[in-house]
């Protein structure tokens, strides 16, 4: 078991080798105790879609001392991650070919009678740097999956009404909201929401208040039910809106004209005179030099205590070296005020310091040489990971 390389409500994820053959694996562990536990049930899913394009490849499930454990393909970044490194906007070239990837993946999910009931850019991942998979597109946590046919009589699940939420309140289908059983047509529609959050940067939606997480839900949902199609597309391809017009009228039982939208989105191209050469906007940043170049983000996922020892810091950097080249400027007297290094990437020197969303406090230092030495416990006040400021010097 290697480095921690993430964290969620399940429990943590691991970088891992298989010490027989030397494969690079991600190890998710979830507490035996869990409340609610999804590993076991995100295995039997991955076990169903083996052999679909997009979807990592299981090879165990067990429980290992107080822990589940379950080991899968190691992949790279989130498309939320890669959001964030572009600047909070996709390209609309970037959504199209986006998404004609993430309905394939959804189709074949549906292929094998299975929703996934949980879209979110967070759970869509580029294969790993490097490899020939690295502009695949995959979907991972299936731990929210259920049947929507019985595999052997193939009848669809019956229709039902108050049910409790599942999935993600701003990407979720309004069918979800009004709590109607989930079908095929809620993953699509999902989709859809998630293709616009990319080209606007956010939904009309996002940042409503409310007393409790019921109240704020049923913000949302009456929201989503309000906002025109026409007004949350407008400024974009009409192919846009025609996808959310058709996915929210398909009935619970329709079946999906998956083709149909996936050329859509190979109209948006062709209108545009583009084609699905796969370069999406990560690749061109840092003049075209790709993500990877200048990329460096904390470990740390929300709550995490680490030490600074000589000379290396606790940092992530994909495919890159991150070494300090100075003595970090010591901070001011207060002890909330974060420290600033120098650091050096690929030979390009840089320095760094943590964004607002970030508070740090320090509770113990030390001279170590040349070096100062600070033991810190971080917290995020947003919901995921936090990227260091990263800017030449």
């Amino acid at each position: 078991v290697g480095k921690k390389i993430g964290e969620g409500s399940f429990g943590v994820v691991f970088e891992g080798t298989n010490l027989l053959n030397g494969h690079i694996v991600a190890i998710k562990f979830e507490p035996r105790k869990s409340d609610a536990p999804q590993l076991r049930d995100e295995y039997r899913s991955y076990r169903i879609l083996q052999g679909c394009p997009g979807i990592p490849q299981a090879y165990y499930y067990g429980t290992e001392g107080l822990h589940n454990v379950l080991c899968i393909d190691l992949l790279g970044p989130n498309l939320e991650d890669l959001f964030d490194l572009c600047g909070r906007k996709f390209s609309v070239k970037t959504v199209a070919m986006l998404a004609k990837q993430m309905i394939e993946r959804v189709q074949s999910i549906h292929e094998k009678n299975l929703i996934y009931r949980d879209i979110k850019p967070d759970n869509f991942l580029i294969g790993l740097p490097g490899t020939r998979w690295s502009d695949t597109i995959y979907m991972v946590d299936f731990g929210m999956a259920k049947l929507w046919r019985d595999p052997r009589t193939r009848q669809h699940i019956p229709y039902r009404e108050r049910k409790s939420l599942s999935g993600t309140a701003r990407y979720m289908s309004i069918n979800t909201h009004l709590g109607r059983e989930q079908s095929r047509r809620d993953d699509l529609e999902g989709l859809g929401h998630v293709f616009m959050y990319f080209l606007r940067g956010s939904l009309p939606w996002q940042g409503l208040k409310a007393a409790n997480n019921k109240q704020k839900y049923e913000r949302i949902g009456e929201r989503k039910q309000t906002v025109p199609i026409a007004d949350l597309c407008e400024g974009f391809p009409e192919e846009f809106s025609i996808y959310l017009n058709y996915v929210r009228k398909l009935g619970f039982e329709e079946a999906p004209d998956y083709d149909f939208l996936k050329e859509l989105f190979a109209k948006v191209l062709r209108s545009a005179g583009e084609a699905d050469d796969t370069m999406y906007d990560w690749k061109l940043l840092n003049s075209g030099r790709g993500w990877e170049a200048n990329s460096v983000r904390l470990i740390a996922l929300y709550n995490y205590t680490s030490t600074m020892l000589e000379p290396t810091l606790t940092f992530v950097c994909f495919l890159s070296s991150l070494q300090p080249t100075e003595t970090p400027i010591k901070p001011a007297a207060s002890t909330r005020t974060p420290w600033h290094y120098s650091a050096s990437i690929e030979g390009q020197p840089v320095w760094f310091t943590p964004t607002p969303r970030v508070s740090y406090a320090r509770y113990s230092e030390r001279l170590c040489g040349s070096w100062w030495t600070s033991e810190w416990h971080a917290t995020s006040s947003c919901c995921g990971p936090w990227p260091a400021c990263i800017q030449t010097a």
